[in-house]
Order: structure tokens, then C-alpha cells, then sequence
């Protein structure tokens, strides 16, 4: 029997940004924004780590704390701040993705990131499979994008980039497909915000 969740999602177009969200800020929404209007989204899903493997624990905020923060960031109903990485147990982007696509079957899940993590995307575990499992959308970040087509990923999976004017198609593409999205840059930054004055530190685990 189909679970009621996937029910719900069946057919829907869905993106996934995963990350820290320490914390969340304008430039999330801003992104997500992009991503509904750009790839014809129906939804985009905040995928709230309890800890992200190549970040230290001594930086990161409690994890209540983050997903409160998302959840008064994103306004716009069709945002959903997710704390389903904490409920799978799963630490690692390929593992969550493998687990929501066999939970949720007839979803429609594209990946969304900056291109400072299309750079680093070769450290994290089973990367190859990332890119084979999951349509992908980058997001240009000043100052990251020409070395992010340059690098390790982008050569690798060449042959599967699409062209910017087909970004719409990504979402109902087989894998391995990836789109580079050229977009204007937003000035909010988790770093900024953490060492303003404003961010209190009893916020800290």
C-alpha cells in the first residue's frame, strides 16, 4: 500500500536544498524563489542537517534552534522546512536522497546548490551517485563560478549539463543531468549573520 505522503507528492516537482541552515537567512529564500520560477517547481523543501560532516560541531547552532529560525524565514507556503534528516537517521546527502526517492517514489526531486558546492562536491561520499540519482541545479555564487566549471565535477559530467534556456526540462530529465543557473547575487551570508552582534549566543549547542 502507498503511503499517504506519497500520495501527496505524487507528480509534484520538488526541490531539495539541503544544508546547516546556520543560520537560515534572506539569501535561502531568494534562492528557493529562483529555483520555483526557474525550473518550474511546485515546492522547495529545506532539508535541515542535524550536522553536516565537512563542518565542525563547534560552529553549529542547536539543531531546534535552526529549524526554528528556517521556519520564521520561509514565509512562502510553498517552502517547507524539513527536519526528515534527523527522523531517516542519515548523514550524508546520497544516503537522505536514496531515502526520499524510495519514500516518496512518484516525487519529481531536483538538488539544488551554489557553486561553491559544485567545487567541493567531489569530497562528499558516493558524489558519482549524487549526480546519477538526482537532476542537479547549480546556483552561481560570485567569485566560485568560473572555477566551479572548470573543476573535477563539471568535467566529469560535461556531457550531461544542460543548457541554461532548457532549465525548465531539468526536474523530468534522467540522470545524470545538471543545469548551471546564472543568477544576480545576494548579499546574505550564515558567516556575516553569525558574527554580527545581532546573532545571540545562546544559540550555540
Amino acid at each position: 500500500m502507498a503511503r499517504a505522503g506519497s500520495m501527496r507528492n505524487a507528480g509534484r516537482r520538488i526541490g531539495l536544498l539541503g544544508g546547516s541552515f546556520n543560520p537560515a537567512h534572506e539569501g535561502h529564500l531568494y534562492i528557493s524563489h529562483q529555483a520555483l520560477a526557474r525550473l518550474g517547481l511546485d515546492e522547495v523543501w529545506w532539508l535541515v542537517s542535524p550536522q553536516n560532516p565537512l563542518k565542525p560541531e563547534a560552529d553549529m547552532a542547536a539543531f531546534d534552534s535552526r529549524l526554528e529560525i528556517a521556519n520564521s524565514v520561509a514565509w512562502d507556503r510553498r517552502i517547507r522546512v524539513s527536519a526528515i534528516e534527523a527522523e531517516l537517521g542519515t548523514r550524508y546527502t546520497a544516503d537522505t536522497i536514496a531515502a526520499l526517492q524510495n519514500r516518496y517514489p512518484a516525487a519529481g526531486f531536483v538538488w539544488m546548490m551554489g557553486a561553491d558546492n559544485l567545487i567541493q562536491i567531489p569530497r562528499w561520499r558516493a558524489w558519482t551517485q549524487i549526480f546519477n540519482t538526482i537532476p542537479i541545479a547549480v546556483f552561481a555564487r560570485d567569485s566560485y563560478d568560473s572555477k566551479a566549471l572548470s573543476e573535477r565535477a563539471a568535467i566529469r559530467f560535461r556531457y550531461a549539463r544542460l543548457p541554461e534556456r532548457a532549465a525548465r526540462l531539468l526536474p523530468d530529465a534522467t540522470s545524470p543531468a545538471w543545469v548551471f543557473l546564472r543568477i544576480k547575487s545576494h548579499p546574505a551570508t550564515a558567516t556575516a549573520l553569525r558574527q554580527s552582534s545581532s546573532w545571540p549566543t545562546d544559540r550555540m549547542n
